[in-house]
């Protein structure tokens, strides 16, 4: 089988991550601050636009996130019937003026009224972001399916590497939608294929190389429509592969800066394929690379993620996974 190469394109598929940022929870041992942060949410029918703002966080200059007070876990309900189609994060203060998106460690949005196709035990992810701040663009055709009441939680984590203090400071999600009664799209289910498997994502780093592998079983056949990758500082290579035909799907290459710090991860496109085709039962494995040049142990510093978006043959087997009841 013929390999398909990664491609540097700009995000076409609004899930794929160039830095994905917390696919899973970061662990929050020894956090006992916590922010008087909330969530708002303004609806826009007319345009099919969905407002999510949480905040205010106070981020002090040079503050680690251990030593920021964070928001505690947010949830919302989904207001109307139809698709998630495009994600516009960013920073602000309390005049609406962008703020540096190197502040956001990481939000992650999860869908609490469904499981993970790959992982049943974990509620579905179905948006990440971290200090890269990308858009997610819309992919015309699909979307990610939310029905009326669906609840929605929304875990972030803050720092502050800058010199500047910042009292005033909220995370904005812009959501593009399409309501059911105006399209009628192909629904797409969020991928994360991670090293740690199901478990937390975050791992140690050892000075120097580290190579950390993992594989997971897919319980249903369809098709990737390609993936993107997640890497922390001094990330160099997630390798995807499908074990259990023994081929190589893909490699994303990190690009990285002298300090190590990652830049950019490509996004690997399989449409002019017709997607990449996972038959039920096929193990996929990920292998992630860091080179860390810190010559000292890091912990709970590293992730290796490839994500993509999936499109099942048959989507009414994935009704199955609406086995959970919202806050």
């Amino acid at each position: 089988m013929k390999k398909i190469p990664a491609v540097s394109l700009p995000l076409v598929l609004f899930l794929l991550l160039g830095h994905a940022a917390a696919q899973h929870e970061h662990q929050r041992m020894g956090m006992q601050q916590h922010s008087a942060a909330k969530i708002e949410i303004q609806n826009d029918a007319t345009t099919e636009l969905l407002t999510v703002r949480l905040g205010p966080v106070n981020l002090p200059a040079h503050a680690d996130h251990m030593a920021v007070a964070q928001p505690e876990r947010q949830f919302f309900a989904i207001p109307f019937d139809g698709w998630l189609m495009a994600y516009h994060p960013r920073l602000t203060d309390g005049k609406g003026t962008t703020l540096p998106g190197v502040m956001l460690h990481h939000v992650a949005v999860y869908n609490t009224r469904r499981s993970d196709f790959l992982c049943p035990s974990n509620e579905e992810h179905i948006f990440g972001a971290g200090s890269e701040m990308k858009d997610w663009d819309a992919v015309p055709g699909f979307g990610y399916r939310v029905h009326p009441q669906d609840g929605i939680r929304v875990s972030t984590m803050f720092h502050n590497p800058t010199g500047t203090d910042y009292p005033q400071t909220y995370l904005e999600v812009k959501i593009n939608y399409r309501l059911a009664q105006r399209a009628r799209l192909k629904s797409v289910y969020p991928a994360w294929f991670d090293v740690k498997q199901c478990a937390d994502s975050d791992y140690d780093l050892s000075p120097g190389k580290n190579v950390a592998s993992g594989t997971m079983q897919v319980q249903y056949s369809g098709v990737l429509l390609g993936v993107g990758g997640h890497m922390h500082d001094y990330g160099r290579q997630l390798v995807f592969e499908n074990a259990t035909r023994h081929h190589e799907i893909t490699v994303l290459n990190a690009q990285v800066d002298r300090q190590g710090h990652v830049l950019s991860i490509p996004v690997a496109l399989f449409l002019d394929h017709g997607g990449y085709h996972l038959d039920k039962g096929d193990i996929v494995k990920i292998t992630a690379t860091y080179e860390n040049s810190s010559r000292r142990e890091l912990p709970l510093s590293a992730m290796g993620i490839v994500v993509g978006y999936f499109l099942p043959d048959n989507d009414n087997e994935m009704l199955q996974l609406l086995t959970r009841v919202a806050p």
